[in-house]
């Protein structure tokens, strides 16, 4: 067994949708420390532009930003166009993007849940779909494609605060995710989840702010993630190393599910 390569993810040409900040900005860093060609989406043109720049620079791999605005069906078709003007095939789909809304559920908006449903549930379908012309081109049984849909840990149980279009959003991701692993894996096409808990997400800020202490509190490891901990699960998933991991929701949340102390 040669493992020098098993963790290699050199010259994979990656997708990074949501890529300007946060989990995002993390794993597209990931991947060009690895030496990855990694493409960047976000609504922002500036946001992804300046954050593109900064990951070129840490080399060995580049970035470079393709803006888009997700919820919509033409950004999509425009963001694979582009994407196939400038590359032959898609090594590795990244499915980040997402939104999260919480209210009271008495006066929990129609209009939000159907906001969050979208974006993170039927436009992650809509990408993935659009891009497997790409994600087909270099597949084959020994160098598959990878798709990585970014679930959470509010996917596997439900959490305390009243996030319900979130949690049921990302419990449907994990089950797309299976449901799809197993139509494309016959394609040379590998599909799976990640259920982070806590990271240092602009997402995440305001609830780290209010609720830091109780948070860490209740993870058994103390901390929450870093960088390192999500991009080398992706870069575990896009490797040799990953290849025989097919369907699974990999949870990334320092024991939080597991700990009795949960909150």
């Amino acid at each position: 067994m040669d493992i020098s390569g098993l963790f290699s993810v050199k010259d994979k040409v990656v997708l990074v949708t949501g890529g300007s900040r946060g989990i995002g900005e993390m794993i597209a860093t990931g991947f060009v420390q690895g030496g990855a060609v990694v493409y960047i989406s976000s609504r922002s043109v500036q946001a992804c532009d300046e954050v593109a720049v900064k990951l070129s620079a840490l080399g060995p791999g580049k970035c470079i930003a393709l803006p888009a605005d997700l919820q919509s069906v033409d950004d999509i078709k425009k963001l694979v166009a582009e994407l196939t003007k400038r590359e032959s095939h898609l090594d590795v789909l990244v499915n980040n993007a997402g939104a999260t809304w919480g209210a009271p559920i008495d006066e929990y908006p129609d209009a939000a849940f159907q906001k969050v449903m979208n974006l993170n549930v039927t436009r992650i379908f809509t990408l993935t779909q659009s891009c497997l012309p790409l994600l087909r081109a270099n597949a084959t049984k020994d160098t598959p494609s990878r798709v990585i849909n970014i679930g959470s840990i509010n996917g596997e149980t439900p959490p305390s605060m009243e996030t319900y279009a979130y949690s049921a959003s990302k419990a449907a991701v994990h089950h797309l995710t299976r449901h799809l692993a197993g139509r494309l894996g016959h394609q040379h096409i590998l599909v799976n989840a990640i259920a982070p808990g806590s990271f240092p997400s602009k997402m995440m800020a305001a609830t780290l702010k209010d609720r830091g202490d109780a948070i860490i509190s209740a993870v058994p490891v103390g901390r929450v993630g870093s960088p390192e901990d999500i991009a080398g699960t992706c870069i575990y998933l896009s490797s040799r190393a990953g290849q025989y991991t097919v369907g699974a929701v990999i949870v990334v949340d320092g024991g939080a599910l597991q700990s009795t102390s949960r909150i």
